[in-house]
């Protein structure tokens, strides 16, 4: 096996080597207003679940420079936001808002997404989106020599597709057709399954 030392990385290196080994990579397309209302919305492959109680999910926001991405400076003052699950349909214009646009310029103009009035958060919902998560922020920890803000959010309000939702609650994942990232410019379909029974 190679064995590579993270002292011996540079940040390009680094990025590359750990993009391109954990994956695919669940891509939340999250959606925040700003403090003059304009809504925004931004793909972010570094997410995870974190607690079914209270339901909390955590994204991860890398800084261009010393500058704090618009999603966080959008968190910070209005301290929600919302997750939209990216599926087939939403790949292209995913990548789209992905670009680095003006604050004062909305990638729901940019992409042609509609922006979807949520209940309990001020952020809007992407109507594109077959699963939905308004969240209200619980904390951001920021880490790195390269600075990244982990942000940290409590569910309080889950919207899904009209037949998304099997019987016994569970979401049926062919029917929603998720997309995952892989590397730079790499995603995934989820078109095969398999099962395993757990030990017990």
């Amino acid at each position: 096996m190679k064995k590579i030392l993270s002292n011996a990385l540079g940040t390009r290196e680094a990025y590359q080597l750990l993009t391109s080994s954990i994956g695919p990579r669940p891509i939340a397309f999250v959606s925040t207003s700003n403090k003059n209302s304009v809504p925004n919305a931004a793909p972010f492959c570094f997410f995870m679940g974190v607690t079914p109680s209270p339901p909390t999910i955590a994204f991860s926001v890398m800084r261009r420079g010393e500058t704090k991405k618009d999603t966080i400076r959008n968190i910070e003052n209005t301290r929600d936001f919302v997750v939209n699950i990216v599926d087939e349909n939403l790949a292209n214009a995913m990548n789209m808002a992905s670009g680095s646009y003006p604050p004062d310029m909305s990638e729901f103009d940019v992409t042609g997404l509609t922006p979807l009035k949520s209940e309990l958060v001020t952020a809007p919902r992407i109507a594109e989106s077959p699963i939905q998560l308004e969240c209200k922020l619980k904390s951001i920890l920021d880490l790195g020599d390269v600075q990244a803000s982990i942000v940290i959010g409590e569910i309080v309000c889950f919207h899904f597709k009209d037949g998304l939702l099997s019987d016994d609650g569970v979401v049926d994942i062919q029917k929603l057709r998720p997309i995952g990232r892989i590397n730079e410019n790499v995603y995934v379909r989820v078109t095969d399954f398999f099962e395993m029974n757990r030990p017990a």
